[in-house]
């Protein structure tokens, strides 16, 4: 593995704030001059790049540049007279700190509602514009049936040659440029089949279902495919790109030659072609067969450019998700180094928290130093949510040199992190006591803790989807009236995405658990004004198989995360039997494997932290 080369006081997270309410109201009257210019009503600001990545570029960074909110997930609406920005729950109180309130709207969202803000905003007959190459298909359909009743209509934003024309990039003077990052192969002993094995695989579904061709514009399927990682995007070590695979086994790769190495060439072969990005559309435009298109995620200018596109669900998603012997034991091997760093945070915090002098910036920082002395670390998987006291209620909370707080002894801490190394991706959730417990926060504690065990110890039969399992994590706390607005887990992906479709464990995760998908574990319970509770780990699902004492074969989880979780906030009363055998089952298992990989003085601390619970 690769040396981590930075000097010492350099870091991947940086603090300062990157955006500011005051620049919206100009920005805003920019744009609608823009938007008159060329006859338009209205425009949609998505969040996400022509990827629909959670991670985006600088240069794509349209929403937070316009807005200032820089959650990753979002849509702002640009009306003549008044702008809203859709949020959901997660980014709620995000949004309002982020945008300047007198001209933008926070909008709260459920799922499966976007749009409605704009129907009930927009006046009839508006011409509303937007970018196709930054929304999908599907996302155009439900906004279109959404604006229907008001006679509104969705215009595309392109240039006479039907070229993306976004009226954002018109008016950001200083817009950065695109990403050129190296882009290198992951090494066998790592991805685990190759790259060869997997597009034979690929060509074969693709006759079968009758296409010649399918287009890919997920950047993780794509890396996943080829064997290939590179560092376009922050957290996230893929690069930018589409590609065309055939029933062939050979791949169109559109991305400019010159970072095609001569390493990269060979690793390639003749099967995979480098294609400069600006002739996707004339590549597209001469396949004359039927193409399969992800109607769900492939920018809505793809499917305009084939002659015969056909609705496909990317097919590098559910073979990406079902994790390899290798991928299993790199992930296992990353979690152990993991979970050493995170024992030697957890004993650094609470030996030096309750002085009263550490700020969540300290925090942050001093965490990615523990974790780069492996010297194996190639970035954090996501920007580390440190949130003290109430600022532990924002779900998605990225400190900066603004909202820096305090530590303070006698409230909680909450840590959600995690780190990229090239075999394994991590993610991490704990939510500490600083000093004595706050006793209000110990029974939702004890109740989200209750819930992050049973979603542990379920076996569930084939077919079972994260919809099913949802309820698990939640009923402790729905038994006394509390929730939380997001949803339980998430796929996570091997040196890949540390959100990685298409499985979850949420309301909306219909996609059947399979053996080897990885899935993070992780309810909450948020309290705003005062203090957020969330605890997380990664699990991967076992291959279904005959349960003592029952009838059929089960799914079964593997924690991988290992680290220990406050005693001091454990009601065990509030516990069942077989919750707290889990418990000190896990803790055990900590001890175990942990303990020999941490410093002497680590050691002892965490034989107290975990110690048995009656």
């Amino acid at each position: 593995m690769p040396r981590d080369t930075r000097k010492p006081d350099t870091m991947f997270q940086t603090f300062e704030a990157s955006t500011s309410p005051h620049t919206g109201a100009e920005r805003l009257k920019h744009l609608r001059n823009e938007l008159a210019r060329r006859g338009l009503d209205g425009f949609l600001v998505p969040r996400a790049d022509a990827h629909q990545g959670e991670n985006v570029a600088p240069a794509d960074e349209r929403l937070a540049w316009l807005t200032g909110f820089t959650g990753s997930a979002g849509l702002g609406l640009v009306l003549a007279d008044k702008a809203g920005v859709e949020v959901d729950g997660r980014y709620r109180l995000q949004a309002i700190a982020q945008c300047d309130t007198t001209v933008f709207t926070p909008v709260h969202v459920p799922p499966a509602t976007s749009g409605r803000w704009l129907a009930e905003n927009a006046p009839e007959g508006a011409m509303i514009g937007y970018d196709p190459m930054l929304h999908t298909a599907d996302q155009i359909k439900a906004l279109d049936e959404v604006l229907a009743a008001k006679g509104a209509k969705l215009v595309k934003c392109q240039s006479a040659s039907g070229a993306p024309d976004n009226p954002i990039d018109a008016i950001w003077a200083d817009q950065p440029t695109r990403p050129a990052a190296p882009i290198v192969p992951h090494p066998l002993e790592f991805a685990g089949v190759a790259s060869a094995d997997k597009r034979a695989a690929l060509a074969e579904s693709l006759r079968k279902a009758g296409l010649a061709a399918c287009v890919l514009s997920l950047p993780d399927s794509i890396a996943w495919l080829l064997n290939i990682r590179g560092a376009d995007i922050a957290r996230t070590p893929v690069m930018l790109a589409f590609a065309i695979a055939y029933d062939d086994e050979s791949v169109d790769l559109f991305v400019e030659p010159a970072r095609i190495t001569p390493a990269l060439a060979a690793h390639f072969g003749p099967a995979v072609r480098a294609i400069a990005p600006a002739d996707l559309g004339a590549v597209l435009r001469a396949l004359e067969a039927p193409v399969g298109v992800d109607m769900a995620s492939a920018p809505v200018w793809i499917s305009d450019q084939l002659e015969h596109p056909r609705p496909l669900t990317d097919p590098c998603r559910l073979p990406k998700a079902r994790k390899n012997t290798a991928e299993l034991a790199g992930l296992r091997a990353a979690h152990l180094r993991d979970g050493a760093a995170m024992a030697e945070f957890l004993f650094w915090l609470e030996s030096t928290a309750t002085k009263g002098d550490l700020t969540e910036i300290d925090v942050v920082t001093k965490l990615e130093a523990i974790r780069a002395t492996s010297n194996q670390m190639t970035d954090i998987s996501f920007e580390t949510i440190c949130g003290a006291g109430p600022n532990g209620a924002i779900i998605h909370y990225r400190v900066t040199e603004d909202t820096n707080r305090a530590v303070t002894p006698g409230e909680l801490l909450l840590v959600d992190s995690g780190a990229q190394y090239l075999d394994g991706t991590t993610d991490i959730t704990r939510t500490v006591a600083i000093g004595t417990a706050p006793p209000e926060a110990v029974a939702p504690f004890t109740r989200v803790l209750a819930g992050m065990i049973d979603m542990s110890r379920i076996r569930f039969p084939e077919g079972i989807a994260g919809a099913h399992l949802d309820v698990l994590a939640r009923a402790a706390l729905w038994v006394a009236g509390q929730d939380y607005d997001h949803g339980t887990g998430h796929g996570v992906g091997a040196y890949l995405a540390v959100h990685e479709g298409p499985h979850g464990l949420a309301r909306r995760a219909t996609t059947p658990i399979e053996a080897g998908v990885v899935l993070s574990n992780e309810p909450g319970y948020y309290r705003e004004g005062a203090f957020g509770i969330r605890l997380e780990n990664l699990m991967a699902t076992l291959p279904a198989e005959a349960v003592e004492g029952g009838d059929r074969p089960m799914h079964g989880f593997e924690t991988l995360t290992l680290a220990p979780i406050d005693r001091r906030l454990i009601d065990a009363a509030l516990l069942n039997s077989a919750q707290l055998d889990w418990l000190n089952g896990y803790h055990a298992r900590v001890l175990a494997e942990i303990g020999p990989l941490v410093s002497t003085a680590c050691q002892s601390w965490l034989r107290d932290a975990c110690a048995p619970i009656s």
